[in-house]
């Protein structure tokens, strides 16, 4: 079995907003209780509506924020503060793959500059060298060494975000925490981007998690899914067996929606209203409101993400743990 490469346990993170300029503070949670891990060389895909906190996960997970409760273990060892000298030196084998490619890249610099950066900013290798290793970057990603004088605003969406990826792998990290890398993207090019980051990732071994609310390129990018709401993992498993034969309830809606991943004889499942408040949660479970399936039990107690059948997968769900054939009178497998 392959080793973990960073664990997660028990993440929250809050925020106080203020509805209105004399609104009182509300405690708005954003990751709730959550916990994950990720293994040397696979990718996990983290997918869910926009607003469900994987984003939030993501900076977590890097250290980016500091969570309110709960740790990240990477190699063995508890995350270093954040902005700390430690941390600033590990940060060189855990990478941030932005959503907006042209908002991570400085317009005023040349694209061989920018990508060149971590290798000064981190002291790796000799200077004299360095523009050789920007050529490979630029090659590994697809683009040619001319790219390297020209500015981002000259670069097409789709080529600004394999630069990202190329400032990203300049440090060799470990890790790389992909957040909606192609959701800026037009559709004509993410199925291309979506190949790079394959590719990439089984090309140089590398752990990813990639946060997406495309199941199509989670589908085809990751080794394992982890499916968020409203701050919690809900279910959990092999990418495969989550998308064929998914077990929460919520997990079946989002893979009804998506025509080339579900069977032709599978009907929409239309959810009901819009996700609660995350600063006026519901009781029990988060999704019991816009739940057809929904039971007293639902309503009252919050379910566990717990393992169901032989184990490898898990869900956070009253109805698959305990009347499986309740919870299944809405999919056809």
């Amino acid at each position: 079995m392959t080793p973990n490469l960073l664990v997660a346990r028990n993440l929250t993170k809050h925020y106080e907003v203020c509805s209105g300029l004399f609104g009182r503070r509300r405690l708005l949670v954003a990751v709730d209780d959550l916990s994950l891990a990720v293994a040397r060389g696979e990718t996990l895909g983290l997918v869910g509506e926009s607003g469900c906190g994987k984003s939030t996960t993501g900076r977590l997970l890097l250290g980016i924020e500091t969570p309110d409760s709960g740790s990240v273990i990477f190699e063995n060892k508890a995350l270093p503060p954040s902005n700390s000298a430690a941390w600033r030196q590990l940060r060189a084998r855990m990478q941030l793959v932005y959503q907006d490619p042209l908002n991570a890249l400085d317009r005023r610099l040349t694209i061989a500059k920018q990508v060149g950066e971590p290798f000064q900013i981190h002291g790796i290798g000799d200077p004299v060298g360095r523009p050789a290793w920007v050529a490979t970057l630029l090659g590994l990603v697809g683009l040619s060494l001319d790219y390297g004088d020209r500015f981002p605003h000259e670069l097409s969406g789709g080529q600004r975000q394999r630069v990202v990826l190329a400032r990203a792998l300049a440090t060799r990290p470990d890790l790389l925490v992909c957040d909606e890398p192609i959701s800026a993207l037009d559709v004509s090019i993410q199925a291309q981007v979506t190949n790079l980051f394959t590719d990439i990732q089984q090309q140089l071994g590398l752990a990813m998690v990639f946060i997406s609310h495309d199941l199509r390129a989670v589908r085809q990018v990751s080794t394992r899914v982890a499916v968020m709401y409203l701050g919690r993992i809900v279910e959990e498993g092999q990418t495969a067996e989550v998308l064929q034969d998914p077990q929460h309830p919520y997990t079946q809606a989002l893979v009804s929606a998506v025509p080339d991943i579900r069977k032709s004889s599978r009907p929409r499942i239309a959810l009901a209203g819009d996700p609660p408040d995350p600063a006026d949660r519901p009781t029990g479970c988060d999704f019991h409101p816009r739940c057809a399936m929904a039971v007293a039990a639902c309503k009252q107690v919050r379910p566990v993400l717990k393992a169901v059948g032989d184990g490898t997968k898990k869900a956070a769900c009253h109805l698959v743990h305990h009347d499986a054939t309740a919870a299944k009178t809405a999919w056809v497998p």
